[in-house]
Formats: C-alpha cells, sequence, structure tokens
C-alpha cells in the first residue's frame, strides 16, 4: 500500500455531498478514511484476540421458553439482505433465489414470521435491510405478502436502505470515478453500518415508541436463523445488552469470523480480513478458535439507543480494510478500498455482552453453489413451520450423521445458471451422502442417488452424462 501523508479529505467530501448524504454517515466515513490515510490495517493480532473462556451453552437457554413467549410481542426481526450474490452469478438479490419446494429465501423467512405470529399471537415485526442494489427488487417481492404490513398506527416499514459509501482507488487514496458504470464507484459500508442507519433514519426510534425492546438480526441467506423463543427468553430474563450465537468451527469455516477474548476479558469478533497476513495459519487453526460468528444477533434495544446517543450515532466499529478490482465482474479491473464494518463486530462496544454456543443447524448460509446444491437436497426439509433443516433421519441406521459436505469445482459449478445446466433435473438424493466430491464436467440425469462419500473427476473438457437412475457409492 502506497502512503499518501498529505492526501485531504476534502475530494471524498466533496463526492459524499455532491450526492446528497447525510453529514454524520459523512463524518463516519471520515474517521475511518484517516485511519487508512495514517496506515491503518484494521488488523487485530492474535496476542489481542485470544481463545475465549466460559461460553454458555444453548441447553442453558431451555429452561427460558415462557419467559422467551413472553417476550415475542417486543422483537423485532430484522434480515441483513444487502447482498447481490455475484459470486454465484446473480444479478438480483440473493434472497430471491430459489432454494427448497419452489420457494425463495425470502417466502421462507416471511412464512416462518407468518407462522410464528398466528401460533403465538405476537405482532413480531420483519424488515429488510437493504442496500441500493437490492432495494427494488425485494420491495417488489414483498409485495406478495400483503399480510405482513402490521395494521397498528405507525407501524414499522417492511425494508429500510443502508448507506453508501465511496470506493478509495488504492494508488492515490483518491474517490473513485468509473464512467464505464459510475454505481460502481460506490459500495455499501458493510453490514455493521446497521446501527448508524437505524440512528440517521429515526427508526431505532420509532421501534421504541411502539413498544419494542429486542431486535434479532440475522443473515436473510441462513434459514437456520429463525426466531428461537427459548435464547430469546434466556436473553431477556438475563438482562444482556448483546447476545452472540456462536456454533463450533469446521474446516469449512476457517476463513469465517471466530469469536475471541482481549485481554482485559472483553468478547470480540475478528474476520479474516482482520488478521495479520502472518498470523493466517492461527487464524485458521480450529482447535485454537473453536467458535464460529453465525451473525445471528440479539440487542437490547434501549441499551443501543443509550450507546448511540453517548456516542453522536457512531459506535466507532474495528474497521475492516477490503481489497477489491473496482469492478467485480473484472477481476483485471484497478484495485480499490473498500472501508467496511461488519455487524457482529459491536460485541465488544457493548459492556456485558455475551455469546452462547448453538447447534450447527442454526447455522445454514448459502454463500456458493455447493452450499445451495445441498440445500435444495433430500438431505433438507422444510417443515410445516417453515423451518428448514436436516431430514430427521440423518445420524440414525445406516444415514450419516449431520450436513452432507459437497464440494463442486468452480470451474464448471461455481455460477447458477451452471448448476442448472449440470443438474438440469434438480439436486441428486443426498440424503444418505456424508460427502459429494465433483471435478470436471459432468451432467446429471434425474433421480440420481449419491451415498456415503463419493469422488467424481473428470480431466477432459468434454461432459460425462451421469444417468438417470444412477446410484453412485464409494
Amino acid at each position: 500500500m502506497v502512503l499518501i501523508p498529505t492526501v485531504s479529505f476534502a475530494p471524498v467530501r466533496e463526492k459524499m455531498e455532491g450526492a446528497g448524504l447525510d453529514d454524520l454517515l459523512i463524518r463516519s466515513f471520515e474517521h475511518y478514511y484517516a485511519q487508512l490515510c495514517d496506515g491503518a490495517t484494521g488488523y487485530i493480532p492474535g496476542a489481542s484476540a485470544r481463545p475465549p473462556s466460559d461460553v454458555a451453552d444453548s441447553s442453558t437457554a431451555i429452561g427460558f421458553h415462557e419467559e422467551g413467549v413472553d417476550a415475542l410481542c417486543r422483537l423485532v426481526v430484522v434480515k441483513l439482505n444487502g447482498g447481490l450474490g455475484a459470486t454465484m452469478g446473480l444479478h438480483g438479490p440473493r434472497s430471491l433465489l430459489m432454494v427448497k419446494d419452489g420457494l425463495r429465501f425470502l417466502d421462507i423467512i416471511v412464512r416462518h414470521v407468518l407462522h410464528l405470529r398466528q401460533k403465538k399471537t405476537a405482532r413480531l415485526p420483519l424488515i429488510f435491510m437493504n442496500s441500493y442494489s437490492t432495494q427494488e427488487a425485494t420491495q417488489q417481492a414483498l409485495t406478495a405478502y400483503p399480510q405482513l404490513a402490521i395494521g397498528e398506527a405507525g407501524s414499522l416499514p417492511q425494508t429500510f436502505l443502508q448507506n453508501k459509501v465511496p470506493k478509495i482507488w488504492q494508488e492515490t487514496l483518491q474517490p473513485v470515478e468509473w464512467p464505464q458504470d459510475p454505481a460502481k464507484a460506490w459500495c455499501p459500508p458493510g453490514h455493521g453500518d446497521i446501527y448508524l442507519t437505524l440512528h440517521m433514519s429515526s427508526l431505532l426510534r420509532k421501534m421504541l415508541s411502539l413498544g419494542y425492546e429486542y431486535m434479532f438480526i440475522s443473515n436473510a441467506d441462513n434459514l437456520g436463523a429463525t426466531v428461537d423463543t427459548d435464547i430469546l427468553g434466556y436473553f431477556a430474563a438475563r438482562r444482556l445488552p448483546f447476545l452472540m450465537e456462536v456454533t463450533a468451527r469446521t474446516a469449512a469455516d476457517r476463513k469465517g469470523g471466530h469469536l475471541a477474548q482481549s485481554p482485559d476479558g472483553r468478547l470480540l469478533l475478528r474476520e479474516i480480513a482482520q488478521c495479520p497476513p502472518e498470523e493466517v495459519e492461527q487464524f485458521q487453526d480450529i482447535d485454537r478458535y473453536r467458535l464460529f460468528n453465525t451473525n445471528n444477533l440479539w440487542i437490547h434495544l434501549p441499551t443501543l439507543r443509550e450507546l448511540l446517543q453517548e456516542r453522536d450515532g457512531f459506535l466507532d466499529l474495528p474497521m475492516i480494510v477490503n481489497n477489491k478490482p473496482v469492478d467485480p465482474s473484472h477481476p483485471d479491473s484497478p484495485p480499490v478500498f473498500q472501508l467496511e464494518t461488519a455487524v457482529g463486530l459491536a460485541i465488544s462496544a457493548f459492556d456485558g455482552a455475551q455469546a452462547i454456543q448453538v447447534p450447527r443447524d442454526r447455522f445454514l448460509p448459502v454463500k456458493r453453489c455447493n452450499d445451495l446444491l445441498a440445500l435444495r437436497s433430500d438431505a433438507y426439509r422444510l417443515s410445516q413451520a417453515q423451518r428448514v433443516g436436516l431430514d430427521p433421519r440423518r445420524g440414525s441406521g445406516p444415514f450419516p450423521e449431520g450436513a452432507p459436505l459437497v464440494e463442486l469445482d468452480d470451474r464448471f459449478y461455481q455460477f447458477i445458471d451452471q448448476i442448472e445446466e449440470r443438474f438440469p433435473h434438480g439436486p441428486p438424493s443426498l440424503l444418505r451422502c456424508r460427502s459429494f466430491s465433483v471435478a470436471g464436467p459432468y451432467t446429471f440425469g434425474a433421480s440420481v442417488t449419491v451415498e456415503g462419500d463419493v469422488c467424481l473427476s473428470n480431466s477432459s473438457d468434454t461432459p460425462v452424462v451421469i444417468p438417470d437412475g444412477a446410484v453412485l457409492s464409494g
């Protein structure tokens, strides 16, 4: 990185003011920009991020069900929905991707909330936090659910729009101008922007005025992140300000953010972009850092309001410096910095924040087509309560335990249109599958079954056809 000691924020401010952005957002971005110009990397060394001790287990929450049911009428559900899914070849929100039984992520999320409302007679508002890239399509999709709107006067919106900030040229530290596609000169500042957005939009104040006390935040592409009344009851009864759901790390989570503890005992979250390059191997040691952030977060709204008021609406979360090409669809385009924060980083901002270890079924993210193929398969079921989970037969008799591990060759299966082409009849049966690895081009017929551990390898460029009804094992 080239440092320019005399670089001025003025061109950045001029660009942001020209876009009509709020002065509080500009001042918060100036704070992070100054850190970048001073050479800050956002790194958190291992000496400041030790393995945590004494994390509660979700079994502790089982006795708090009644408290959770009582608190349900004071809960707001927020889904982080800013992602386009470009890494999967999508041009719209990932939440509008077809995932199970002809339903999209958004459909399943909405139907689960509506089911809970009816069963528990709770108002339970559902709100999507969108980026400028996902707002319009999400609002259009929600028109299919007029019953989602809550009839009370001054009800909460179904969506709100997070902020946007300029990308910064790595070479000059100046704001990006990209005439080929001006929208690519901007980026969302990470989902940690939710706190500033709630404050700036007065949405937090409105939640509190309507009697809401708790907020459950999770990713829209994680269908395991349903409202758990036991955890809500535990959170409410213990009067916690902030609770992060964590789960046991596996090899698949080595690059994901892990829970850690600062030398003074405060919990913190460290993302891989915050790890010094020379410590990446240690970061990825799942025996050392055993707990992974699911991004399922419970927040006490009055405490959040007090914290934001104390800090002028700005939590000063640790900065994440992301190195990206200015146009993600062209990896050879000039490099930029994207200055971001993550929502879970706020765990270190709340005095008394805690974490709770939950089962793996609370974390079912879809970031790649590998995840999507597994979730679409019969290894997972959609219940009447609109919950997606592993088929209950998994782990008994001839059925392997846990989720099937799917690894697909990115050359042929990275994008959604490639998946549709290679699996034209839908995913194979993975109910009896432990692991499924595919290298090279294949075309799968109808009613294909995968059992146990299966590894397919085709070194040619000509697709191998797996016939209808084939049973693959060993």
